[in-house]
């Protein structure tokens, strides 16, 4: 079984939590007598049978005739919520608390809604005032703290996040999707030895999963273990040849230890599970280039740039391509595009001299190779840089959406 957190997102897994939590405030359903009585038992009825919009109506009759009562806000909230109308829920809900604070069930309920709908900070004050009334190993106390884990995950507070969401796993050592989620907390926090106590753990579990195997992966390149890492995405692969950036993944990390033609493979397998996969057209394009299969490479660039035209080593590769085709104007065009989006770029300043030099500029060539003398060389980019920049992300990363109640 391939257990991936890429289809199982966070708001997936609080559905445990919500069942626990969310109620339709039972608590507050009492025999007083009110004007509104009759509306009242009407209401609890509609919404007993699943009724919603009638529930809704009523409910809303019974806030005009006692506007005063919180009760009928905190039925409206829940009625919201559970059509997964979080947003809606979340006013009802702030006016049932403002009227009646001590509400049994609501301030929870407050909290899940804000959460689902996204607005995690609010949901995590709301969350710690909860926690703070519960005894420390009460299971109330641990299902809020995975509730803070989850959103602090959410926030990008990953090293709040990890030890939240270590104890979560601790309290369900079966959930997958939490190990997951906490092993990519851990190497955003770059807490390298926790991703592979993770990795570790889920092994132990007898489970297969690419998404583990790529972070662990990913945690042995930044600690340097480049052939670790290498073997990692092999067994990515292996599990999972249609992971999202899983071939990508390997192909790069062959890529920057010059194993060009297996990388060029791994980069091909990626677009064949997605054509339009940019970054796989640019690298495989760059190893055909090392691979001197400059006609292979240049059809393959052109379409990346068509796709994201700014991509600064697109541009860069063609402008190479282009001054070996003696397609001058075309390459110091490329090229200086390519310094246009990246002015610290050594490679592209020197291909620029060179192409100068060949044009018979010296003085423009002799400017450039003086910017060369002062750059260096930027090192290649760790493999977890490239799978999280911008535009890398296939799957959902355990984004936190509001997906079910």
């Amino acid at each position: 079984m391939d257990v991936g957190i890429k289809s199982v997102t966070v708001s997936q897994l609080v559905l445990i939590l919500v069942c626990v939590f969310l109620s339709p405030v039972r608590h507050a359903v009492g025999q007083q007598a009110s004007p509104a009585a009759d509306q009242r038992l009407n209401a609890i009825a509609l919404e007993q049978q699943g009724r919603n919009s009638e529930a809704e109506a009523a409910w809303q009759a019974v806030a005009a005739a006692e506007p005063n009562s919180a009760e009928p806000y905190a039925h409206l909230g829940f009625l919201e919520a559970k059509q997964e109308h979080y947003a809606q829920a979340i006013p009802h809900y702030r006016k049932a608390f403002t009227l009646d604070p001590a509400m049994p069930g609501l301030k929870m309920n407050l909290g899940l809604a804000l959460f689902k709908a996204g607005e995690l900070k609010e949901a995590v004050r709301i969350f710690n005032g909860l926690l703070e009334a519960q005894p420390t190993s009460s299971p109330q106390a641990r299902r809020l703290q995975t509730l803070i884990g989850m959103a602090d995950y959410g926030l990008e507070d990953y090293s709040a996040a990890v030890p939240l969401l270590k104890q979560a796993t601790v309290d369900d050592p079966q959930n997958l999707p939490f190990r997951l989620i906490l092993a990519h907390s851990c190497l955003a926090a770059k807490q390298y030895p926790c991703v592979l106590d993770v990795y570790h753990e889920i092994l132990n579990l007898n489970a297969e999963s690419a998404e583990a195997d790529m972070l662990a992966g990913e945690a042995l390149d930044e600690m340097q273990d480049h052939a670790g890492a290498i073997q990692q995405f092999r067994a990515a692969v292996k599990t999972n040849p249609k992971e999202p950036n899983v071939h990508f993944g390997l192909g790069y990390l062959l890529w920057t230890q010059l194993q060009y033609a297996e990388a060029a493979e791994e980069f091909q397998a990626e677009l064949a599970n997605v054509p339009d996969h940019v970054q796989a057209l640019v690298y495989l394009a760059d190893a055909r280039i090392k691979l001197n299969q400059n006609e292979v490479a240049l059809p393959l660039l052109l379409k990346a740039v068509r796709l994201e035209p700014n991509t600064e080593m697109a541009h860069l590769d063609l402008g190479i391509i282009y001054a070996d085709m003696s397609r001058q104007t075309d390459a110091m065009r490329e090229l200086k595009l390519a310094v246009t989006l990246n002015p610290n770029d050594l490679a592209a300043h020197w291909r620029i001299a060179r192409l100068y030099t060949a044009m018979g500029r010296r003085a423009e060539a002799e400017a450039e190779f003086e910017k060369v003398k002062t750059l260096n060389k930027a090192p290649n980019e760790s493999v977890s840089r490239k799978l999280n920049a911008p535009g890398m992300q296939s799957g959902s990363k355990g984004a936190i959406s509001p997906t079910s109640n």
